[in-house]
Parts: C-alpha cells; structure tokens; sequence
C-alpha cells in the first residue's frame, strides 16, 4: 500500500490547539524526505470541499513550530457531513492527486476521516489535536500542556487576588465532557478541588468542601470546574453557593479560549514533532485509518474506532491527590 501513495494532503480541523504547526512542519518534512509530495488543505475539510489546496514545500513550514493556531485554519463544514459534500471532497482530492489524508484534530475531526476512508477507500492518518486530552490510545493529545501550562499561570494570578480579598473563586476551565484540564489544573496550581464531569457532584460533596475545604484556616480557596453540561459550569456552582452559603465572598473566573492560544511547551513540540513523523511511518508502512498516539513513550496505532468511541478514563489516584493534598 505504502509504494502507491506518491501525494498526501494534510489538514487541520475542529478547535485549534497549540502544537498544531509543529505537526504540520513535521509532516511536511517528514513526507518530503520520504521522497512524497505535500499538499496542504485550508479551512479543514471545507478546503476540501472548496479545493482551497496548496503545494507545500519544506520553505511553507518554515519557522512555525514557535506558533500557535495552525497556519492551514480550520472551520466547521456542513457540506462535509453530506454525501454530496464528501464526494465533492474525493473529487478535489483525486484532481489534486492526493493519495493519502493526515487529519490533525479531535474526535469529531477523525470520526470524518473514518466515514471519508469508508465511503472511497482513502487512507487516513489521524493526529490527536486537542487541549482536552479526551482521546482514547494516546497518553496525551497535542496542545494539552500548553493549555494546562495557560491555566496554572491563571490561577496563579488568581490566587494572589483571592487571598488579598478572602474570597472563593471558581475558576472554569475547557474540556466538554472530560476533566483532565480541571483535576491536573487544580493539583499543579494548589488548588482547593476540582469538580469534573467524571465526578458529577452533588449537594453533599459540595456541602463536604465547603466545610472541610473552605476551612478557617484558609482565608481563601479557589475551585477549578470543568466547563461541560454535566457539571453546569462555574456559574452554576457559584449561585448555589450564594444561595446556600451566603457568608462567603464568591468570584468566577471563565477562562475561555485564552487557553487555546499561545506558543506551544517543549512537550507538545515534541510531541507534534514525534506524531507528525510517525504518520508517515503509518503510510509507508500501508496503514490505514488509524490515528497515531504516544503511550508509555512508544508510538501506537489506534483504529478510529477505538479512539472515538471508547472514554479515556480519568486517573482515580490523582483525584486521591487533590484531596490529599488540599487540606
């Protein structure tokens, strides 16, 4: 499979993360050295779509890997989840002459390439492009440090405000559906708890860390909490405690896309780099709708299936932490 594929196009889709760039300088080069042409695809799969496709040459990804957002863009695209959309897709694709696709993103960025190679039997590669961290097969996902590196200099800052004012803060972070930013945010910066989605909390647990965590011998405590519905976000949680606690001088802080942006860590340019190769691997070896991941420091090659639809399970030990940690 590997010896017929002569062009690959690359694309970057759903919500940016830091690191983006890095992956796509490294499968650029990585494809070039391998003797393969290279074409980039703007505006994810709208540029497919729309045939907004560029030769790429290893001057295009020159001085990037310092950047953050993604130098291809990214957009939704409707036409892209329509039959008629995809086939318009395959269409620029074949005139283009790409052979192979490399899509950087998050879940629903790899659930497209798995319905577009199942529709023409294309091959893709996936690259877990996301500040979540939720995908399934890959210890970490490309801009998850950098958006936990983003919060802890937040709630830093936070934190000289509130022990100034005695108050309590929670802080929301990103995520959807899933508390890795909320829980490693809250024990890298000290903080008092972590309500996440895994952990739906409840009246109790509530009532729990305002007696035991907003103790009097701390004048202030700060909350992270996941921005997902299961949670109802920091807001939620705020007016509950103005309703039910009244004494205490509540703030919120909503972090926001702040998180996204930003010149990505050591780690995710490494990390993008080490994935960005390893794709090309994944194509020269004949692979095929796959996304490549890192776990225990080794690259692996997970099915779309596997990667979208299986829940990658928060680390109990750590919430054990938290709580450990923040008496």
């Amino acid at each position: 499979m590997g010896t017929t594929i002569k062009c690959i196009g690359i694309l970057t889709s759903g919500g940016d993360a830091p690191g983006m760039n890095a992956a796509i300088r490294a499968v650029t080069r990585a494809a070039i050295y391998n003797g393969l042409s290279v074409k980039g695809i703007y505006r994810g799969y709208k540029g497919l779509v729309t045939g907004e496709i560029k030769e790429f040459k290893s001057q295009n990804v020159s001085n990037i890997i310092q950047q953050g957002g993604t130098i291809l863009k990214t957009a939704r695209c409707k036409e892209f989840m329509t039959p008629e959309g995809r086939q318009l897709a395959y269409d620029n694709m074949k005139k283009e002459g790409i052979d192979a696709l490399v899509v950087i993103g998050g879940d629903g960025s790899l659930s497209g390439a798995r319905i577009f190679a199942q529709e023409f039997d294309v091959p893709c590669i996936g690259l877990p492009g996301t500040i979540d961290n939720d995908l399934y097969g890959t210890d970490t996902t490309i801009g998850y440090d950098t958006a936990l590196n983003t919060i802890i200099d937040a709630v830093d800052k936070i934190r000289d405000t509130a022990t100034s004012h005695e108050r309590l803060f929670f802080v929301e972070v990103m995520g959807r559906d899933a508390g890795f930013l909320a829980l490693n945010g809250a024990i890298a910066s000290g903080a008092e708890a972590a309500i996440i989605p895994e952990d739906s909390t409840d009246v109790d647990q509530l009532e729990e860390f305002i007696k035991n965590g907003f103790r009097k011998s701390k004048s202030s405590s700060i909350v992270l909490v996941a921005e997902s519905g299961k949670t109802g976000g920091a807001m939620h949680y705020a007016e509950r405690v103005k309703n039910e606690y009244p004494q205490y001088d509540v703030r919120v802080t909503i972090l926001g896309h702040l998180q996204r942006g930003g010149s990505p860590t050591a780690h995710d340019r490494i990390l993008a780099s080490r994935l960005g190769a390893a794709a090309i691997d994944a194509i020269m070896e004949g692979q095929r709708n796959v996304m490549v991941g890192i776990e225990n420091d080794q690259v692996v090659y997970v099915p779309f299936a596997k990667a979208i639809k299986n829940d990658k399970p928060i680390n109990r030990e750590l919430v054990n932490v938290l709580r450990e940690l923040s008496i």
